[in-house]
């Protein structure tokens, strides 16, 4: 199984891209994750020829067998994450896909409205989408010095968001540990 990661989040090692990067640690075993890192070089769509960082992130999609997103931790989405949204839609690089979301706020409000707005663009794309909205504070040290996650609740949560992504039988090791 292949999942491709997606972070809606331009700024580097923000919590979202770092959450995003700790959910791929906690993929069960034999599964790859590949995080697709061309937001930030991603065009507005217009008809023609497909410009090469959409044609990358279409690619992946196309050899993906499920997303895994962050939304952000505010309740706009990028204009770069709508052009990427809009390339996968018009080219139906979401048709089906299995689609899960993680968004993380320090306010309740900023996470759920985040990714209802997602949850509406992915669903109007033809995606399948799961997901939970995770209130946390980015504050607070989540992360150990490798990037793993190290609070319990927060694994708990991030493997149940997994959980509804990738299948029982190929979960079922990693959680029982």
């Amino acid at each position: 199984m292949k999942i491709i990661g997606i972070a809606a989040s331009l700024h580097e090692g923000s919590f979202i891209n770092r959450l995003l990067e700790a959910a791929g640690g906690e993929l069960p075993e034999g599964v790859e994750f590949t995080v697709w890192p061309g937001l930030r070089e991603i065009p507005p769509y217009e008809a023609g020829p497909v410009p090469a960082s959409a044609r990358e992130l279409l690619r992946l999609l196309a050899a993906g067998d499920g997303v895994l997103m962050t939304a952000p931790e505010h309740s706009l989405l990028p204009a770069e994450l709508m052009y990427a949204l809009d390339w996968m839609s018009v080219r139906d690089g979401l048709s089906g896909k299995h689609v899960a979301v993680m968004s993380a706020s320090a306010r309740a409000c900023g996470a759920m409205w985040a990714q209802a707005e997602l949850y509406k663009q992915l669903q109007s794309a033809g995606a399948v989408v799961m997901g939970a909205e995770l209130v946390i504070s980015p504050a607070c040290p989540h992360f150990d010095k490798d990037g793993h996650l190290t609070a319990p609740g927060l694994r708990d949560q991030v493997r149940a968001v997994i959980g509804q992504l990738c299948p029982a039988e190929v979960m079922e090791p990693a959680l029982s540990l």
